[in-house]
């Protein structure tokens, strides 16, 4: 797939030039000075910009190929950058993305000529894979790399990468106390999702501590991310708990076991089953002293060739493991990040993928507004872009992000902070194809968390159907451009709505031009003709109009079936009546057990109606058993509803 140019600089075409003029690269668009360093000048320090051959003997992008364990955090607040160096670390064909040619740009002995002081790396920004140009000046103090280094001395791929997503968002200061979600997001293009563990209760309640570890397992095996820390509201940052962890601090997550235990453990810990979980603290030092730490009672129950067999194994220093419940306990946040597969060559599951940009823009016409906020804003909110997908399945998993623009490169004029976003996922009409202006039969089906992250998930399971899905601004008026990803088994045709009413063409005006708009649901029936000899029916309805006409899903086994069908029709003619049949689904045929007949006027009462079901006579048809319950709206505004 194409990629994106950071600045428009060509890797190839500047590596060459400076080849043929003796130089070293030295980056104009992010040069060695501090406005590079910081956006605010109260943070300056003492800095030198020295490249790798100054700092070292024989300067290597990579040693050894790559491990999770290679480097540590500087003195930034970068400690989930690393966090997430390290998760990438552990999945060579994601980081080989992210280094593109890594043979090609590491330092040859042998060629020294080669060399030109310059690199490049790829991030996923904003739905593309952008490709940024470094040159290889690194700040240091007293001849040490203040940032994000290597634990070898001589590898600089860790340091050179920060370097690329400094460049990216605007400065190394515009890094300070991001998250690791999001970067992995950025070296991915994986779908993050963070999930607060005190709020959710996962420590007290087993229930949901089970869900979120078959979850994570799932995450894990299939190639995702996982990283959590401690929040450190009311408590200093990097100050240490009781039980030997740091407070907001990244930690990343480098395995997940479910295991059974064999009788002779099963007698010591008097359980079947362990739940264990794998972290890495990035600074490589400091761990756990909880159950399962390194010399505690546990291990000592455990022989050798025991933890081999379970998988205890611990690779370096800095790693630990612990049980899931003391996890959920000692954590207060947990990032996720997806790598949701959409391959056709994929033994797992695959998905459907559908992406598209967005904003939200302020405009003073209600019709053109598109930043109506969040649902509590009633008036308002469905002044947002509005965007129609439909469930092909009797039932779908669905999964989206929702993801606003990087706001980092804004710090600089003090608006670096992220915007309080989220959506609302509304089943609508299963032939609706214009805006929503007025929630009436509609229902509001899933809600995503609201927050001020850089992306919010959901995951919903959703029957067959037609949605909106409304992504908002939690206050009104917040211009800001998004990017909404949405990932289900069938494909969506996940697409946005744009027209408020039915076009006016030459054609409308020979065959004419709707002059009334109505909405019908149908809830329910009740009290239908019995048709086998088990008592039961096999319903649906077939709701007409003109020359359109819908029908619901069958309900099977049912002479009292729930069928909640919405439809909307545009009305040429307003006295055409519109006329609801009930059905039975047969074998053969189908058999009619009755219909309502309506005028549909704008007067109509808009509360539900129990209409008796008649036959298909002229005039009012004969009655017949049975009863169904509608709501029926009408209006000849076209944009009201």
């Amino acid at each position: 797939s194409s990629v994106q140019l950071f600045r428009e600089q060509r890797y190839q075409e500047l590596k060459g030039q400076c080849l043929q003029q003796g130089r070293l690269f030295e980056d104009p668009e992010f040069p060695a000075s501090d406005e590079s360093l910081y956006y605010d000048s109260a943070a300056r320090g003492k800095v030198e910009w020295r490249r790798p051959k100054d700092l070292c003997e024989d300067p290597h992008l990579l040693v050894d190929g790559m491990s999770s364990h290679d480097f540590h955090q500087g003195k930034l607040g970068n400690c989930w950058f690393v966090a997430a160096c390290s998760c990438l670390a552990l999945r060579k064909s994601l980081w080989q993305q992210v280094i593109p040619d890594s043979k090609e740009q590491e330092w040859d002995p042998k060629n020294p000529r080669k060399y030109a002081g310059i690199f490049r790396f790829r991030f996923w920004r904003f739905g593309e894979w952008t490709e940024v140009v470094v040159d290889d000046l690194l700040p240091t103090e007293n001849g040490e790399l203040i940032y994000c280094h290597s634990n070898v001395r001589n590898e600089f791929w860790s340091a050179l990468l920060e370097k690329a997503y400094a460049k990216l968002a605007g400065s190394y200061q515009a890094l300070d106390g991001g998250c690791a979600a999001e970067a992995l997001v950025d070296f991915t293009g994986a779908v993050a999702e963070s999930i607060n563990l005190a709020e959710g209760k996962y420590g007290e309640v087993i229930s949901e501590q089970m869900k979120l570890f078959e979850d994570l397992m799932k995450v894990h095996k299939r190639g995702g991310f996982i990283s959590c820390f401690i929040s450190s509201s009311g408590r200093p940052s990097e100050a240490e708990t009781e039980m030997g962890l740091i407070v907001g601090h990244a930690y990343s997550v480098t395995a997940i076991r479910k295991m059974r235990l064999g009788e002779r453990l099963l007698f010591s810990f008097k359980a079947e089953k362990l739940f264990m979980i794998r972290l890495r603290n990035p600074w490589g030092k400091k761990e756990w002293h909880g159950a399962w730490s390194d010399s505690s009672e546990e291990w000592k129950k455990v022989s050798d060739s025991e933890r081999r067999n379970l998988g205890l194994t611990v690779q370096n220093d800095g790693e630990f493991w612990m049980t899931f419940e003391d996890w959920c306990k000692n954590f207060t946040d947990v990032d996720i990040c997806r790598t949701v597969n959409t391959s056709y060559f994929s033994l797992h599951k695959t998905w459907e993928k559908e992406m598209v940009f967005g904003a939200w823009a302020k405009h003073p016409e209600p019709l053109l507004n598109r930043s109506g906020g969040c649902f509590d804003n009633r008036e308002t909110f469905l002044q947002n872009p509005q965007y129609l997908f439909d469930v092909k399945k009797a039932e779908d998993k669905v999964l989206v992000s929702l993801q606003q623009e990087d706001r980092r490169k804004y710090k600089k004029e003090g608006k670096g902070d992220n915007i309080t976003i989220g959506f609302e996922i509304l089943k609508v009409e299963d032939n609706r194809r214009y805006r929503l202006h007025k929630l009436t039969v509609q229902e509001r089906v899933a809600t995503s968390p609201y927050s001020n992250t850089r992306s919010v998930f959901l995951r919903r399971t959703l029957q067959r159907g037609r949605y909106v899905l409304v992504p908002t601004t939690f206050i009104p008026g917040v211009p800001t451009a998004f990017i909404l990803r949405l990932y289900t088994d069938v494909p969506s045709r996940l697409r946005e709505l744009k027209a408020d009413r039915p076009r006016m063409t030459c054609w409308s005006l020979l065959c004419g031009y709707p002059r009334r708009v109505t909405q019908i649901k149908v809830h329910s029936a009740e009290g239908l003709q019995k048709q086998d000899r088990s008592g039961g029916a096999d319903p649906y309805v077939l709701i007409k109009c003109e020359q359109q006409s819908r029908r619901s899903p069958v309900q099977r086994g049912t002479t009292s079936p729930v069928f909640n069908t919405q439809v909307i029709f545009y009305r040429k003619d307003i006295d055409s009546p519109v006329t609801i049949q009930v059905w039975n689904s047969g074998l053969l045929r189908d058999v009619f057990l009755g219909q309502a007949v309506l005028a549909a006027s704008p007067g109509r009462p808009r509360q539900e109606q129990r209409l008796r079901l008649r036959g298909r006579g002229a005039g009012e048809g004969a009655e017949l058993p049975g009863h169904i319950i509608v709501t029926v709206l009408c209006s000849d505004d076209l944009a009201e509803l």
